[in-house]
């Protein structure tokens, strides 16, 4: 099953650091995606067996649907001051969830982990 965009630009964003380079064509994906400018508060979580290892919501108004996912989940995974960085590992096994607060009320996604399907009951 292929990811959202929004998921997958989540996805993105931390595989940058990873990768320590810039891989994400925000212009691309903008032009591909105007929704991408809409101003929408974000919220990132990662989650390995349920458990929550990173979280983050980027709450400037003044900001893209595009920055504030990319924020989000960089901050979530490697800036959550509560939960140690997320490792290359981890993230393998992370499930990510991604809030948006739009005015006609709250949209949720999840993405499930690349190896192993830590969503099962």
């Amino acid at each position: 099953m292929s990811r959202s965009v929004l998921l997958q630009l989540a996805r993105d964003s931390i595989e940058e650091v990873f990768r320590a380079q810039f891989s994400i064509n925000k212009s691309a994906l903008l032009k591909q995606h105007p929704l991408l400018n809409e101003k929408i508060q974000t919220t990132i979580n990662l989650y390995i067996d349920k458990e929550l290892k990173g979280s983050y919501t980027a709450q400037n108004k003044d900001t893209s649907l595009l920055n504030n996912i990319i924020i989000s989940a960089k901050k979530a995974a490697f800036e959550d001051r509560t939960k140690n960085v997320l490792s290359t590992s981890e993230y393998l096994h992370c499930n990510i969830e991604l809030l948006l607060n739009t005015p006609e009320g709250q949209i949720s996604e999840i993405d499930s982990a690349i190896i192993g399907n830590t969503l099962k009951d």
